[in-house]
Formats: C-alpha cells, sequence, structure tokens
C-alpha cells in the first residue's frame, strides 16, 4: 500500500515539524540526564560523608536478643553459628549506624544475593547487597574491596538511607530507587514478603 504522506503545504510537513520533533527528542534525554546526574551527585556526597566518618556501635541486650533471635532464622542460609552471628553482627552495627531496620537490611540482602558475598549480578553489581563497583571510582576508594562483608554493608546501608531520606520514609518508593525501578512494584513485593515471613523483629534497634 502506498500511503502519502505530503499535505497540501509540503514545507509545513516536511520543514517547521520535523525540526520541532528533533528539538524534543534531543532535550528530553538531556533533561533526563541532568536530573540523573543531579541524583547521582547527591547520593556521591552522602556516601563520601557516610563513609568517611563511622563511629563504633556499642551493642547493649537488644542487640544480643535479636541475634540469638535471627541466628536461628538465618540457618537455612548459613549453616555455620560463628558464620551466623559474625553477618548478624554487622548486619545490625551497620542498620543502626544508618537509621535502618535491620530486618530491612537482612531482606535487601535475601533478595539481592540470598546471602552470598561473592555474588555477582548480570550487570556487574557486587556482594551481599549487590552495590554497583563505579560507585569506588566516584568516592577515589577503588582499593575498597565490595566481597567483604563490612564493606558491602556500608555501601549498601548507605545508598538505601539515602533514597529513604529522599523519599521522606517511603519504604516503597526507596527500595524502587535501589534497585532502579522505581514506580515499579515487583522488587519492593519481594523485599517486604522476605521481611513479612522471615525478618520482622519486636527488638527495638538503638
Amino acid at each position: 500500500m502506498n500511503i502519502n504522506l505530503i499535505t497540501t503545504n509540503p514545507t509545513r510537513s516536511y520543514g517547521l515539524f520535523p525540526a520541532v520533533v528533533m528539538v524534543v527528542l534531543i532535550l528530553v534525554p538531556v533533561f533526563n540526564l541532568y536530573a540523573a546526574d543531579k541524583t547521582d551527585q547527591e547520593l556521591r556526597q552522602y556516601l563520601a560523608t557516610s563513609l568517611a566518618s563511622y563511629p563504633e556501635f556499642k551493642d547493649r541486650f537488644d542487640a544480643e536478643v535479636w541475634l540469638v533471635d535471627m541466628s536461628g532464622r538465618i540457618s537455612p542460609f548459613i549453616s555455620d553459628p560463628e558464620q551466623r552471628l559474625n553477618l548478624l553482627r554487622k548486619v545490625y552495627h551497620h542498620a543502626n549506624h544508618f537509621k535502618l531496620q535491620p530486618g530491612l537490611v537482612l531482606s535487601v540482602i535475601e533478595i539481592e544475593s540470598s546471602f552470598n558475598p561473592y555474588a555477582v549480578s548480570s550487570a556487574g553489581a557486587q556482594g551481599l547487597m549487590q552495590v554497583m563497583p563505579f560507585w569506588r571510582k566516584e568516592l577515589g576508594r577503588e582499593s575498597d574491596n565490595l566481597t567483604d562483608i563490612d564493606t558491602n554493608l556500608k555501601y549498601g546501608s548507605a545508598i538505601l538511607s539515602h533514597y529513604l531520606k529522599k523519599e521522606k520514609g517511603n519504604i516503597t518508593r526507596a527500595l524502587g530507587r535501589y534497585n532502579g525501578s522505581l514506580g515499579k512494584y515487583r522488587y519492593p513485593t519481594k523485599v517486604y514478603k522476605a521481611w513479612d515471613s522471615r525478618w520482622r523483629s519486636t527488638v527495638a534497634f538503638q
């Protein structure tokens, strides 16, 4: 079928309209890149500040109660009791430092890596919380090892904390940003399901 797209005013059809479309096609990606770059700058600054200053967290009674409780829950993923407690202490420490619920952090870890500190995604994200390695270069910390449990938890918890603040405490939207799927519900739903079925606790964090 031969469809004639030429109207009675060829100049208007092939001159002005394509020019307007071209300008829109050029400007929209520019605006999007500007917005994305601004977001990355905010997160970059937050990460740099957070990782540079990291005071010791002192466990108390609630922490020990939480550790005993969670040690049994995490056993399907980690069989060795010493390894379980070592990871849980670190999760509790970093979650408290960044004002996150430890159960939320554990839920993200379960969905992201199934507690495999050496997990690598198809996109190159690494470790327990699947942190993208480009952040090391952005922060001038290229020697950081993202398969190290402490290091990975620092990065992942800082990123999630930043997104929670950005979304004014909206966990669903923060999880969407963390996963790169803002506005979609598949990833947040998976995290909530893990949290509700395994990682929620009545122990208040300090």
